[in-house]
Parts: C-alpha cells; sequence; structure tokens
C-alpha cells in the first residue's frame, strides 16, 4: 500500500488538493479514530496530524460506532442469531400454494425472520447470504 509520502500530491492556486487519492485500510481508520478518543483529544487536531479534513475523520467516527470499522481478522466467522422454530397454526395446502403461484407457473417463496428487537425482514426471491448477515448485524445493533 503507497502511503501519501511516496505518492505525487500538490495542491493549485486556490489550495485544492490534486494528484492521486489516499486509500485508508480500516485498520489505519480505526487507529486514527481512536486517536480522537484520547482524552483531551480533538477530532481536527488528529485529522491535520494525518493530512486529513475533520470531516472525513468524524464520518469514520461514525462508521466505528456503528461497528463498520472492525477488522476482517479479528471477525469469528459469521454472527449467529438465536432463532425459534415454531409450526405455523394453519399448515400449507394445495390450494394456498396454487393460489401464491405467479401466472408463468413458479411458486414465489418468501421468508420473514422476527428480531427480539421487534424488527422484521421480509424476504422475497434470492439473497446473497452476506448481504443478509449485514442487514441482520445492523438491525439486531439498533
Amino acid at each position: 500500500m503507497d502511503t501519501c509520502a511516496e505518492k505525487e500530491v500538490w495542491t493549485d492556486s486556490l489550495g485544492r488538493r490534486s494528484g492521486p487519492r489516499r486509500q485508508y485500510t480500516i485498520e489505519e481508520k480505526r487507529r486514527i479514530v481512536e486517536e480522537t478518543h484520547v482524552r483531551g483529544a480533538s477530532v481536527a487536531t488528529v485529522a491535520r496530524r494525518h493530512g486529513l479534513n475533520a470531516n472525513q475523520v468524524f464520518a469514520w467516527r461514525q462508521l466505528y460506532r456503528q461497528g463498520l470499522l472492525e477488522s476482517k481478522e479479528g471477525q469469528s466467522g459469521t454472527p449467529m442469531l438465536p432463532v425459534k422454530v415454531s409450526t405455523p397454526t394453519v399448515l400449507p395446502t394445495e390450494r394456498s400454494v396454487r393460489a401464491s403461484s405467479k401466472a408463468d407457473g413458479r411458486v414465489s417463496k418468501s421468508i420473514e425472520i422476527k428480531l427480539a428487537n421487534g424488527h422484521s425482514i421480509l424476504i422475497h426471491g434470492r439473497v446473497r447470504a452476506g448481504s443478509l448477515a449485514r442487514v441482520i448485524d445492523l438491525l439486531v445493533r439498533r
């Protein structure tokens, strides 16, 4: 990964930055945000020290609070949620399956996930597991 010192960066006559943008890793963002949590630290001072705009550091702090700046290495796989499987009060019949069939003959498949905090997710069709895990993770945190 290139550092700011390795990339050529310059400013125009109005002080606007040009040249390639610096890419920060999740670990670098987290470390910078954690510097702002030190007693007496100023976000503006920390941002200046790293050559950043304070607004960028504030945005990273928000991601940090949401848990989105956690390293991939620190995660121990997919988080597991408690699940309660219950028998439906009305068992599906052939008639109800036909009633939910689409005009082209395909059966509409859906699943509803109710979370302990009152949120629920209704899914129709295919969903990538990673996307679903992220949505559930965000809803559980609320």
